[in-house]
């Protein structure tokens, strides 16, 4: 599956999900193993106030179809992003870790306990 976190140039979790300037998307399997990571810039925190609410949303899901992931993990997100991440299926999962693998090695490993 593959599971996108926003992050930091050094690797920790970046708590601003939608005004994120990186994202890490990760391949991992049910038992928490990172197969493959790859950190994207994304500048959404530039891009945030270009436009309305809307288009960045609209942003944002192009990302996600594009790299096809199955779930976000993060510390935060607004209102308005959790509706369209829930219409999307997507699930929100907790960032658990200071450490953006750590966070979403934890996270794969929790969905795999359901």
């Amino acid at each position: 599956m593959n599971l996108m976190i926003p992050v930091r140039p050094d690797g920790s979790v970046e708590p601003r999900f939608g005004k994120a300037p990186m994202v890490g998307v990760a391949q991992v399997d049910a038992d928490g193993t990172i197969h493959q990571w790859t950190s994207y810039r994304v500048d959404w925190d530039r891009l945030h106030d270009t436009g309305s609410e809307g288009s960045h949303h609209a942003r944002i899901v192009t990302f996600l179809r594009e790299h096809e992931i199955d779930a976000v993990v993060t510390t935060h997100v607004g209102p308005g992003m959790q509706r369209t991440l829930a219409s999307m299926g997507l699930p929100i999962l907790a960032a658990t870790s200071p450490d953006a693998r750590g966070s979403v090695s934890a996270a794969a490993a929790g969905l795999g306990d359901h």
